[in-house]
């Protein structure tokens, strides 16, 4: 049996035809669409979020959000399931950030002068942030993250025109200030809490070019902390859903069929970070996410 949510898949017919050929799917075929198939879809979706968020140090939730609703869809012009779908990649967020800090500290790529600052202020801050998303309408939060998406993959999109160097020239400084790691980490976690998003799309870039710490280093660092803020957050993100009216057993389902899958693409994605040019791989994820910001925006 479908959940409430999983009953109204409603795929835009051109991207069905395109992601899932061997579906065929169709206006009439979608209503007898099996759960299977609707699980199957979650589980492709968490598998290439687990890749980029490995590998960029994200989280994946850039990458489940504009998915869930390019694929899935909403039910009506509130779109409630936004909730749903931010306290489902939250916690995906935590299956997503264990193996991949892993594999950092593998490489031995985890600074914790870095980390032990910015955790508490991004714990903090990203209660703040989920207590304020539960006070918006699901419609203004996916047109906020729409903005948002679209802007990270622009700012992505012109660090590697502009080919912006992994490692900091031999004259800047590479000592961290602690005051700068607690803004980042608040930063961070107001809007990973306010949109569902991991908080390393905030975290990996302010890191850069505020701290002047080198891209893998801010990478392992943002997969780290989230390990625990992504706790956190995903636990008063679904805690909250019975308050807006929404159950928490959807979250939990899309959970379930993105989560393995992620977690599997995390490690995998991590372990790139270390063999393969991040910034090439960044710029293809950025074109293709444009598409899920125009969704996120009612533009598709």
């Amino acid at each position: 049996m479908h959940s409430a949510l999983l009953a109204h898949f409603t795929v835009p017919l051109p991207i069905a035809h395109c992601l899932l050929p061997h579906l065929l799917l169709t206006p009439q075929t979608l209503a007898s669409t099996s759960t299977g198939t609707l699980i199957a879809v979650a589980g492709v979706i968490g598998l290439v979020a687990g890749i980029v968020g490995g590998l960029a140090g994200i989280g994946g939730s850039i990458v489940m959000l504009p998915g869930l609703a390019l694929l899935l869809g909403y039910q009506d012009e509130t779109r409630s399931e936004q909730h749903t779908y931010q306290a489902a990649a939250m916690m995906v967020n935590v299956l997503v950030a264990i193996p991949a800090a892993l594999r950092h500290r593998r490489e031995s790529a985890i600074r914790l002068d870095i980390v032990k600052p910015l955790l508490p202020a991004m714990a903090v801050a990203v209660v703040i942030g989920v207590l304020l998303s539960n006070r918006l309408e699901g419609r203004a939060l996916s047109h906020i993250l729409a903005v948002f998406v679209a802007a990270y993959c622009v700012i992505e999109i012109v660090k590697v025109i502009r080919r912006h160097p992994d490692q900091p020239a031999p004259d800047e400084p590479t000592s961290i200030k602690r005051q700068q790691m607690f803004v980042i980490g608040a930063l961070a976690g107001l809007a990973g809490g306010l949109l569902g998003v991991g908080g390393g799309v905030i975290m990996v870039p302010l890191l850069q070019v505020v701290a002047r710490v080198p891209l893998r280093a801010a990478i392992a660092a943002s997969a780290t902390v989230m390990c625990f803020t992504a706790v956190i957050a995903s636990s008063s993100k679904v805690a909250s859903l019975p308050s807006l009216g929404l159950p928490i057993a959807d979250a939990l389902i899309l959970m379930a069929a993105m989560g393995p899958p992620a977690a599997g693409g995390a490690w995998f994605g991590a372990k790139l970070t270390h063999t393969m040019p991040v910034s090439a791989v960044r710029l293809v994820v950025s074109i293709i996410l444009l598409a899920g910001a125009a969704r996120l925006g009612g533009l598709l």
